[in-house]
């Protein structure tokens, strides 16, 4: 049995697995066919419509789970990128995703993908957002934290209201941090962020979330595609006293993040740099649903097309978790996988 392979016309996909803060990364590692075009954006679209059954078959039951979230590395787009990613999840594809940076520094310094030597390597993405520098950590060889400078990101429409059928009337702010999020208080909305909430919190981020994408058109500065409500993030007071607050992420079609979400957080120190809540340089501690943390800071502040915007960097840990073959059999009806929700 140990010397069993699959047959020749099975196709067979191996990843790297990790996770950033309890939120899951799958790496695809090999098996894919050369993904064409001259960006991100377009090699995307590229696998979007040519090779989708590989996310849901990778994504969804029975090789995945409803909240899975994978990654294909590609060739860099940029002079000086190391190389080019896209983001997968339940839904379709993220435009930015800062735990997958954080999870992607450690799996390609750590299994020597990237070779770089020093105690701060420093690894340039290029993502559908456009290029994250990513900073790691390491200790005795090994990565043992990531920081990255995330893309511009700015405050959308703030202080904004909305009707919410069997909720009522509430108050929500827009802001882009590599994707667009509605953020709103936890407490205005008497919802709690624990684990015990995590049912209700992904009915009442869907319906938030659907509610405002009919009243609010979202448009991206430059690009079309990036031009859509992602999640919506619910924040309010930490478990732990010495920390800012507690950030929860309900994205794509009902993902909870289990991570603080290294794109809301870009949002919300653009947010709270707006409102004086913060400094530029000030670091802040963000817990997530299950209690893991990010740091986040403005490095700097900048413009991107008419807004003020801000450059983020958000700073945690991953840790590598397996690897894994997966066999696509041809006469297999569920191939292409199957989801609940």
């Amino acid at each position: 049995m140990l010397n069993w392979k699959p047959p020749n016309d099975w196709q067979v996909i191996t990843t790297l697995d990790a996770h950033t803060a309890g939120e899951p990364l799958r790496l695809i590692t090999g098996g894919l066919p050369e993904i064409p075009g001259d960006t991100i954006l377009a090699k995307r679209r590229y696998f979007r419509d040519n090779l989708d059954f590989l996310r849901t078959g990778l994504m969804w039951e029975p090789r995945g789970h409803t909240d899975m979230y994978g990654a294909v590395i590609t060739d860099p787009v940029t002079p000086d990128g190391d190389f080019g990613v896209f983001f997968l999840h339940n839904a379709g594809y993220s435009t930015m995703c800062g735990h997958a940076i954080i999870a992607l520094a450690t799996m390609t310094l750590d299994t020597n993908m990237v070779t770089r030597k020093g105690d701060s390597p420093v690894l340039k993405m290029d993502t559908p957002a456009g290029q994250v520098t990513a900073t790691a950590h390491r200790e005795k060889g090994r990565v043992k934290e990531v920081s990255f400078l995330n893309v511009p990101s700015f405050v959308y429409k703030s202080d904004q209201n909305i009707n919410i059928p069997g909720l009522g009337r509430i108050r929500y702010d827009v802001a882009f941090g590599g994707a667009f999020y509605v953020f709103c208080q936890a407490e205005e909305l008497n919802i709690g962020l624990g684990i015990k909430d995590y049912n209700n919190l992904i009915d009442l981020g869907r319906r938030i979330k659907y509610a405002v994408r009919e009243e609010l058109t979202i448009k991206h500065p430059y690009e079309e595609d990036m031009g859509f409500l992602y999640g919506t993030i619910f924040t309010g007071p930490p478990e732990d006293p010495s920390h800012h607050s507690r950030n929860v992420c309900v994205f794509a079609e009902g993902e909870v993040d289990r991570s603080p979400t290294g794109t809301g957080l870009s949002a919300r120190a653009a947010i709270h740099l707006s409102r004086k809540d913060i400094e530029v340089g000030e670091w802040i501690t963000v817990e997530s649903i299950i209690e893991s943390c990010f740091r986040v800071r403005v490095a700097e502040k900048t413009e991107f097309g008419s807004y003020s915007a801000v450059i983020p960097e958000v700073k945690g840990s991953a840790a590598i978790t397996g690897r894994n073959q997966f066999f696509f059999d041809p006469n297999d009806p569920l191939r292409k996988g199957f989801i609940f929700r």
